[in-house]
Order: C-alpha cells, then sequence, then structure tokens
C-alpha cells in the first residue's frame, strides 16, 4: 500500500505490517483514503480528530447557509393611510433582511368588482420600496385575492453579513462606553457646559 504521513508526506509504498507498526510508533489510525487505487493509499491520523474537525465544518457550513423565506403581507384595497405606512414599514424590513415578500390584496363583497383598486395599491406599493426590492410576480388575481411577490435587490446572505456587522459595531460602541448610554454622555456634557466656572 501506499502511504502517507501524519503532516501529509509520502512515506511511500509498505507492507501492511509496517504500515501498523508505524501507526503504533506514532499513537496515530491507519486510514485507508483511496480503496481502488493501485496500490490503495492509506494515511497516518487521529481518525477522531478528524470526524470533529469535519463535524465543526459542516456545522459552520450550514451557519453560514441563507434560508430564503417568503413572508406575507396582507391588506384591503380601502387601506388606511397610516395603517398602509405601518404594512410597508413590516414589507421595507423584510425586504432589507433578504427575504421575499408575498402581498396579498383581500377583496370582499362588492370590491371584487373593482380590481383596479388593488392594482393600484400594488403598483404604489411596489413604486415606494423600488429602491429596497423588484417585483417578481406581477399582481394576478386569484379569486378574491390580488397576489404579487417582491423580491429583495440584496441576497440573504449578504444582508445576514450587513446585520452582523452592525450587531458587532454596536457591541463595540457599549464596551466604549460601559454603563452609560449615549444619551445619559450627552445630558451630562450639556450639564458641564451649563454650570459656572468656580472662581
Amino acid at each position: 500500500m501506499r502511504l502517507v504521513g501524519p503532516s501529509g508526506e509520502q512515506v511511500g509504498i509498505v507492507p501492511l505490517a509496517k504500515a501498523l507498526e508505524l501507526a503504533q510508533e506514532y499513537d496515530l489510525d491507519l486510514v485507508e483514503v483511496a480503496a481502488n487505487a493501485r496500490p490503495p493509499v492509506c494515511k497516518l491520523m487521529d481518525y477522531g480528530k478528524f470526524k470533529y474537525e469535519s463535524a465543526m465544518k459542516a456545522r459552520e457550513a450550514r451557519k453560514n447557509q441563507a434560508h430564503t423565506v417568503i413572508k406575507e403581507m396582507k391588506l384591503r384595497p380601502k387601506i388606511d393611510p397610516h395603517d398602509y405606512d405601518t404594512k410597508k414599514g413590516h414589507v421595507v424590513r423584510f425586504l432589507k433582511q433578504g427575504d421575499k415578500v408575498k402581498i396579498t390584496i383581500m377583496f370582499r363583497g362588492r370590491e371584487q368588482s373593482r380590481p383596479e383598486l388593488g392594482y393600484r395599491l400594488l403598483q404604489r406599493l411596489a413604486e415606494d420600496v423600488a429602491d429596497l426590492g423588484f417585483v417578481e410576480s406581477n399582481p394576478k388575481q386569484d379569486g378574491r385575492n390580488m397576489i404579487m411577490v417582491l423580491g429583495p435587490h440584496k441576497k440573504k446572505t449578504e444582508a445576514m453579513a450587513e446585520a452582523r456587522q452592525a450587531q458587532e459595531a454596536r457591541k463595540a460602541e457599549a464596551k466604549a462606553n460601559p454603563g452609560k448610554s449615549q444619551n445619559a454622555a450627552d445630558a451630562d456634557s450639556v450639564q458641564a457646559a451649563e454650570e459656572p466656572a468656580e472662581a
């Protein structure tokens, strides 16, 4: 068999007994790396450590993996301006996080005969969030509802990275000024400026 040493160096072609002897000498495991090769390739390694490191790499890869989520926001054709602003704020937040947003307009009773109201509302919302997202699926009537899907310009991984950076910046700021919020620090500086200098 062809033997590879613990630090990746080539030992050469050795018999099985010699390979096992070397493994005992180094207090390592003899692991078959390529069984189909001629001659088979084996490596001296700490197999438990190798399995642990592989599991840690897989866990890290899963942690950095982004799952695209479709959030849903429901509106009515005759929505109040303040309610519209609130719902738009939610859509903006979802798009900033890198999620897709499914906007559903629900028609009731006579509203079903006026689908253009819902269409105009969806167009207005798409224009309001155009800097954060784009219309992935144009408005279409689906029974009593009208549906449109907005996709974010930013990928989920980019949004996650930006959120992580912002969180680290906040932590660093909190460490720099422990026990004191920015407002308290501003109030102290104003109070110091207002106090008369002692003679």
